[in-house]
């Protein structure tokens, strides 16, 4: 294995410093290094927007913290959920008195542990209510199904709607609908590397995929001859569908993330067929994503995610944001 690395078992935390020394008009500390906020002026009248969850997604989570998306992230290590006082003072950060919105994936400890930190800053007087995404579509028990990159599709929207001034109900409602409307699924290529193991989790033999793989590195229910890439994203998109059948003249929003490890040109092509496909059941793509958003350290591979768009979710989808992963204000009509 080589990596950049000083330190393996200290990699969270190095990283998370040159983060912050990169995006200082960006990101800032709290009286913890693995709980970071956004430098914009936050509205006294404005419901906070907080996440939490294991390092190793870069540039999630705390890629997507500034303005009109995430106020305060807290970061756990590689792939373990984030310290209880943390995520405590990642809620203290974001509530201004109007209450906090945590929107996260799921996970049973993620979860364990949120819920654990919203009674304990309940009794402070903040009012914390949460969205659980369940976008991956690979596991059919939707109540086990893992938050996947479409997670980044529920945090612009709850992000977008704290902007507009939307209530806590409301945020939470909206943030759900996003949820509710998005489904996602990955294929994994090459498994990743864990800086402190050092040795992939599991091999992917050559000249195979497997499909519906965990953000994770974990492996996935199928296993099956490595095809095309369009083969491969109608199969992704045959998963997708089934799940969240489409009509023609619908809309909706399309991420496409490499795990890590995958070139930008393959993401593209996989966007090509994409757009073809949803061009052949008249189906408009009003917002597209392709680039590294949720990743999975080194892994080799890909997500989609696809979120169907209704005129609430389109004006959440249209609010400009200003982050580290989405560094630019939307201007497409």
């Amino acid at each position: 294995m080589q990596k950049f690395a000083n330190d393996p078992s200290n990699m969270v935390n190095e990283s998370i410093r040159g983060f912050v020394k990169c995006y200082p008009d960006i990101v800032t500390y709290t009286e913890s290094e693995r709980v970071l906020k956004s430098t914009s002026a936050q509205d006294k009248n404005r419901v906070g927007v907080a996440t939490g969850g294991g390092f190793g997604h870069d540039p999630a989570f705390i890629g997507y913290i500034g303005q009109n998306m995430l106020d305060t992230v807290a970061a756990g290590e590689i792939f373990m959920t984030p310290a209880l006082e943390d995520l405590c003072i990642a809620f203290r950060h974001a509530d201004t008195g109007q209450g906090v919105a945590c929107l996260y994936g799921n996970y049973e400890r993620d979860i364990a542990c949120v819920e654990k930190a919203i009674e304990i800053v309940k009794k402070e007087g903040i009012i914390v209510k949460s969205v659980i995404a369940n976008d991956d579509v690979a596991l059919s028990d939707p109540d086990k199904r893992r938050g996947s990159a479409g997670e980044i599709l529920m945090w612009k929207v709850g992000g977008a709607a704290a902007s507009l001034g939307y209530g806590l109900d409301d945020v939470i409602r909206v943030a759900q609908k996003a949820v509710d409307n998005t489904k996602s699924i990955s294929v994994g290529l090459a498994s990743c590397i864990i800086p402190m193991v050092g040795q992939p989790n599991y091999l992917i033999e050559t000249g195979t995929m497997e499909i519906g793989v965990g953000h994770h590195g974990t492996s996935s229910l199928d296993t099956c001859k490595l095809r095309t890439a369009d083969a491969t994203v109608d199969i992704m998109l045959d998963s997708i569908l089934r799940d969240m059948p489409l009509n023609e003249g619908e809309e909706v929003a399309v991420l496409v993330s490499g795990l890590g490890n995958t070139m930008l040109m393959e993401l593209h092509i996989l966007f090509n067929r994409i757009y073809d496909v949803m061009q052949e059941k008249s189906i408009k793509i009003h917002r597209s994503y392709v680039g590294n958003y949720f990743t999975s350290l080194d892994m080799m591979g890909a997500s989609i995610s696809v979120m169907k768009l209704d005129d609430e979710l389109k004006e959440m989808m249209d609010v400009p944001v200003y982050t580290a992963a989405f560094n630019h204000f939307h201007n497409k009509k």
